[in-house]
């Protein structure tokens, strides 16, 4: 997954796009507030992204099988692990709170792409 600095998009990347494509799988991702996404309100600064409601993180470490990896949330971790296990998929670090209640999960969908699925502490 490629981000982009402030005052960028996700074009930023098109220069190394189709060698990075050959070998991985590849995002480049527009922050809010940028390119074709809508404006944000107010002053556009780190702080503005990071009230930002975002539907993604990236754990650059990420682990030793599937090295960086983007975390998608979801409401209920059990059962979107579920799903993608129904679907073929592999288990690759089971349900773990992380703290805080922080639960993270890491799958193989049934192609062999890496999921990352976060569910937020509830309440």
């Amino acid at each position: 997954m490629l981000g982009h600095g402030l005052g960028g998009s996700w074009r930023s990347w098109l220069s190394i796009l189709d060698p990075l494509a050959a070998a991985r799988d590849v995002i480049a991702v527009d922050l809010p507030g940028f390119s074709d996404t809508p404006p944000l309100q107010g002053e556009v600064s780190i702080a503005t992204l990071a009230d930002v409601d975002m539907e993604v993180g990236l754990d650059p470490n990420g682990n030793r099988e599937l090295g960086a990896l983007a975390y998608w949330t979801v409401s209920d971790i059990a059962a979107s692990v579920k799903a993608l296990v129904a679907a073929g998929g592999t288990v690759v670090k089971d349900i773990t709170d992380v703290g805080y209640g922080m639960l993270v999960a890491n799958v193989k969908d049934p192609n062999g792409a890496a999921v990352g699925l976060r569910q937020p502490p509830k309440g």
